[in-house]
């Protein structure tokens, strides 16, 4: 195999514990290409973007690269024998190295694997053509699927048929929509959309784990909204998220969340779809959230307390005291996205408000009612609903009084609520 391009070795290929590795595996056979790098860590740095994953593909078997591993000093760890992947140590490095496979059957969502030796067979079973590019640790770069190009003109390609691609692994449907939001530039592989359309109604075959965790990285993308209204227009969001109808919202959310420094998909996800909480925790179960996840989902959801941008400065003392600085913070951009989608005054101005709204909850301390429990108790009453009754309603008293009453103040106050029922 001849190498079809050359980059100049980034630092995560000349790494000492990445040297080491590789040059454990081929001592194997000098004369033979033993181990390339593959998948993410050769597109990234062929787009000249930061790499986090190290990913090798071998002609080894996964019993001899963890014999000739652990050899060498790494730490093996045995993490996906069956499909031929091993995860070696060493330091603080992790690497993914796999047996260069052939599918022998598919079921849609995950396959059974023959092992080979031939190059060509592996990138050929490989999702997409940027992601079937392999290098060497001298930079030299193997392109048997036409990848090459593809990252030239930013354009993401399924490696031979589209269909074919996807009836093996539906995830691939996802996944497309998701590198088209990372590396595409318009318009999309039109074989690539025709088959994500025509085999869209198969995403609900996937775990609701799966479809969160691609949905999540296509919302964490610098433009999640653009791919959005793409997936919405060819029918695909319909099979897996029909609540998203707000889409010029999320594309504003966007863009305050660049404004602040803070990204985050679970609001991003709040602002995209339009429905109440009982929607909301449609979408978590369907979507697997945990329990925590699904409780700040409604949170989110929720049409009350809303944040405007001429509130009084004790009304939004009063209303962060009530949702507290984390919810707070994630409204102000959600009612700052609204009122950017409506249309509203965009200027300068009108950002500073908004930003400084939001900074309201870098130095607010909250105020610490005065009662507790105990003190319904000492005052007669027995445990029970009544407690909480009472003392929710000293705190609502203490609330509008802009939490000044001391605590002697709470208790009387206590005491005359408890005296008139």
């Amino acid at each position: 195999m001849k190498p079809d391009y050359y980059i100049r070795p980034p630092i995560w290929m000349t790494a000492p514990e990445t040297s080491r590795l590789i040059n454990a595996l081929s001592s194997i056979d000098g004369d033979k290409i033993i181990a390339l790098f593959v998948g993410g860590c050769v597109r990234d740095s062929l787009f000249d973007r930061p790499v986090n994953d190290i990913d090798i593909a071998t002609i080894l078997s996964p019993s001899e690269v963890s014999r000739t591993l652990s050899e060498a000093g790494f730490k093996v760890l045995e993490t996906g024998l069956e499909h031929g992947t091993v995860t070696a140590v060493l330091g603080a490095k992790y690497f993914q190295i796999t047996t260069l496979r052939e599918d022998k059957s598919t079921d849609g969502r995950r396959a059974k694997v023959n092992f080979t030796d031939q190059w060509s067979i592996d990138a050929n079973r490989r999702d997409f053509t940027i992601n079937a590019i392999y290098a060497d640790i001298f930079g030299n770069i193997y392109d048997p699927v036409g990848g090459l190009e593809d990252i030239k003109v930013g354009r993401v390609r399924f490696v031979g048929n589209a269909q074919k691609r996807i009836n093996e692994d539906v995830l691939r449907l996802l996944r497309f929509f998701r590198f088209y939001a990372q590396f595409s530039n318009p318009p999309p592989d039109r074989q690539a959309i025709e088959a994500c359309k025509k085999l869209a109604y198969k995403l609900p075959n996937l775990s609701g784990e799966r479809i969160r965790a691609e949905t999540f990285k296509l919302l964490e993308t610098n433009d999640p909204a653009t791919t959005l209204s793409l997936m919405s227009a060819n029918g695909v969001l319909r099979y897996f998220l029909p609540e998203v109808k707000q889409i010029d919202r999320l594309a504003a959310l966007v863009l305050v969340e660049n404004l602040v420094g803070s990204i985050d998909p679970l609001r991003r996800l709040a602002a995209a779809v339009k429905t109440d909480i009982e929607g909301a925790n449609t979408i978590a179960q369907r979507l697997r959230f945990s329990n925590r996840t699904t409780a700040r989902l409604c949170s989110l959801v929720v049409k009350d307390q809303r944040i405007k941008i001429d509130m009084s400065l004790k009304s939004r003392m009063k209303l962060m005291y009530l949702l507290g600085a984390d919810l707070w913070r994630d409204r102000v951009l959600i009612n700052w996205a609204d009122d950017i989608a409506l249309g509203r005054n965009q200027e300068g101005t009108f950002s500073k408000q908004w930003k400084n709204i939001y900074k309201l909850a870098n130095t607010w301390e909250r105020p610490v009612f005065p009662l507790k429990g105990a003190d319904v108790l000492d005052m007669g009453m027995e445990i029970g609903p009544s407690v909480g009754y009472y003392l929710n309603n000293v705190e609502e008293w203490w609330i509008q009084n802009d939490f000044l009453p001391n605590r002697n103040e709470c208790l009387l106050k206590l005491k005359g609520f408890i005296s008139s029922d």
